[in-house]
């Protein structure tokens, strides 16, 4: 077996105290909206994606919001692979050994984004700690494929944690995205467990780092709940955020991908949501997505516009 994959074993197998408790029941607020039959747009979507040889976070890490977001045309494209170097509890993205960078990948990213006539692209990536500068290049070399075909279009990229890559943050961030996101995912207590590999601090510095080379760049960050953190902690967590100048929250339920990942240890009630986008209004966050089904790219085109709006109108009171 691949180490890679034995140390993902390991680590699933690990990952839950009581691997025989039954697993919580859903509550009736987590629904995922299923389609009776297909969606012309999101067969559409579906068809693009495939001819252009692309990779979906959407599929990869199962995501509940897929049928919806698609029969919206909007797809967040996974770049440099569908094998992640990484083996996180929470993620259903595959781990082992990647196979080369597709050096036509940029151009068929421009491509499908022109037939899906996306305004606002989310590109993410697999984790790949094997290549000089953790995938960064790939990255650019996206954007500006995108800057040339799509000039109207909005770029918000997703990145993984470049630890260890060093002038990976300062490459992505001169191409000029409009927003750079990047998912401290959950509170450091639990990050041994559930995110291995990562650092915390490491992940916040970087969004810090994104703000002191380019100012006007949004940046953004996401966590779950529901892994086994006290409310306390995400509050520190959202406060950490604040300091790093961080503009975007998202906050969302963690729902287990399979048996094998990490459990849900309770679900959060839409009250407890509610209070923590207040909390997150109070702070100061330009703009704050919580709610059950909330991820990272979920309604990202709309939320975009309205971030933008909101930093045009605090430019026009403070007389800049």
């Amino acid at each position: 077996m691949n180490r890679l994959l034995y140390l993902r074993a390991r680590i699933m197998s690990t990952t839950d105290p009581e691997p025989s408790a039954p697993p919580l029941r859903k509550p009736p607020w987590i629904r995922i909206k299923l389609r009776s039959r297909p969606d012309v747009d999101a067969e559409r979507t579906r068809d693009i994606v495939r001819r252009k040889s692309l990779h979906t976070v959407c599929e990869e890490a199962a995501c509940p919001n897929l049928g919806e977001c698609w029969a919206k045309r909007h797809a967040t494209v996974m770049i440099l692979g569908d094998i992640c170097t990484r083996a996180c509890a929470f993620c259903n993205v595959k781990t082992g050994r990647p196979g080369t960078v597709d050096p036509d990948e940029p151009r068929h990213l421009a491509e499908a984004v022109g037939e899906l006539e996306l305004r606002h692209v989310v590109i993410t990536s697999v984790d790949r700690d094997d290549l000089a500068d953790g995938g960064a290049s790939q990255f650019v070399g996206c954007i500006e494929a995108l800057r040339e075909s799509s000039p109207a279009s909005t770029i918000e990229v997703l990145t993984p944690d470049f630890r260890n890559k060093e002038g990976a943050v300062e490459a992505v961030t001169r191409a000029r995205p409009d927003v750079f996101n990047h998912n401290l995912e959950t509170v450091p207590r639990l990050y041994r467990r559930i995110r291995p590999g990562a650092n915390y601090r490491h992940s916040l510095d970087l969004l810090a780092q994104v703000k002191r080379l380019d100012a006007n760049v949004f940046t953004k960050s996401g966590i779950m709940v529901g892994l086994g953190e006290e409310h306390d902690e995400v509050i520190a967590v959202m406060e950490d955020m604040r300091a790093a100048d961080i503009d975007f929250i998202t906050i969302g339920q963690y729902l287990r991908p399979t048996p094998r990942h990490a459990t849900v240890e309770r679900y959060w009630t839409p009250e407890e949501f509610d209070d923590l986008k207040q909390t997150a209004d109070e702070m100061g966050f330009s703009m704050v997505s919580c709610s059950p089904m909330t991820r990272s790219s979920y309604h990202a085109d709309r939320d975009f516009e309205l971030l933008r709006a909101r930093r045009l109108a605090e430019l026009e009171i403070g007389g800049v």
